[in-house]
């Protein structure tokens, strides 16, 4: 039996709109202890933005931490729907160089499936699986 995106992605993503500020969008991560938040416009999605964009994207290049995140939002988004078949999804991810795909019952976040998630319930034995495993440092 072919699993799908549902049976591996984290339900109920932290999403926020693309007029928040990076400083509350970097508040949110830290206290819900996430790398990722999902990005909406008028409670549609529109992008994603990781910790790693605030750093590079943001702080690295001047951007003041009351800038709007869709600033710094990947626009070139990647999503899949809870049905669609994991391995497939695997090869999306491979074949567009992502780490994280929110995932979509319309144009509304339902989920985000990542590769570690995958990593951890496909190949529990990989490198990549015992990191994403781990408990987070403190």
């Amino acid at each position: 039996m072919a699993h799908t995106v549902s049976d591996f992605m984290t339900s109920h993503p932290t999403v926020v709109e693309v007029t928040d500020t990076l400083r509350s969008v970097a508040q949110t991560m830290a206290t819900q202890d996430l790398g990722s938040l999902v990005v909406a416009e008028n409670g549609s999605v529109v992008g994603i933005v990781t910790d790693r964009d605030l750093v590079v994207r943001g702080l690295a290049e001047g951007i003041g931490l009351d800038a709007p995140v869709g600033q710094l939002a990947t626009g070139r988004l990647v999503t899949v729907r809870p049905g669609d078949d994991v391995a497939e999804v695997v090869q999306l991810m491979r074949d567009k160089a992502v780490r994280r795909v929110p995932v979509l019952d319309g144009d509304q976040a339902v989920g985000i499936v990542s590769l570690g998630d995958l990593a951890v319930a496909l190949d529990s034995d990989s490198a990549l699986a015992d990191i994403s495993a781990a408990p987070p440092n403190d």
